[in-house]
């Protein structure tokens, strides 16, 4: 694993420990040496995850389309930035640039590139390690609704067990170093004549 991709809020949010968390994850992914793969912005949480990896000396890639480029919200001061023509190109660039995945707090961008990143998983199309920065329950919700999916029979529970979960950037990046994909076909039923 040498780059992750951080899926988060364009806005701080109400509650300080989501800076706090940002900050820890961009300084946690520096020391140990990993590449930051991110929206591009230079504003909300995007930024204290940018800036604090910097700071300690971290690499940090940025992927922005061109239309939010031109609103002058890049940041200026990264390792790279890439500027692709949409947001379709820019999740791919991003899916491709990254061998694993966290998704900190943020509203439904930050969810739409989360599932689309699990469903790819799901798929078999990509092998590499979801997670959830949980912090302060924020994330609670959503790990409710997924163990719901199971229980209705929507999701397998080998594909549940994909995305990964903790409250603090150290441990979920060690729960990714013994990240095992589950070997399982997408299909729960497979139905005669169709």
């Amino acid at each position: 694993m040498k780059r992750v991709c951080v899926f988060l809020g364009s806005n701080p949010g109400r509650n300080h420990r989501y800076l706090e968390a940002a900050r820890a994850t961009g300084r946690e992914l520096a020391h140990r040496g990993l590449d930051v793969v991110y929206g591009g912005s230079n504003v909300g949480l995007m930024r204290e995850l940018a800036d604090s990896a910097l700071e300690a000396g971290g690499k940090v890639l940025g992927v922005i389309p061109e239309a939010l480029r031109r609103k002058e919200i890049a940041h200026p001061g990264l390792t790279e930035l890439h500027v692709v023509a949409s947001m379709h190109e820019r999740k791919a660039m991003m899916a491709e640039l990254a061998d694993a995945f966290i998704a900190l707090p943020g509203g439904l961008g930050t969810l739409e590139e989360l599932c689309e990143i699990l469903t790819w998983a799901q798929l078999g199309f990509h092998k590499k390690p979801c997670g959830l920065l949980d912090v302060d329950g924020y994330y609670g919700p959503l790990n409710a609704f997924l163990d719901q999916a199971v229980g209705e029979g929507f999701v397998m529970a080998a594909h549940r067990s994909m995305l990964l979960s903790a409250t603090n950037p150290a441990a979920l990046l060690d729960l990714f170093a013994g990240y095992v994909p589950p070997t399982v076909d997408k299909w729960i039923e497979k139905r005669q004549g169709l």
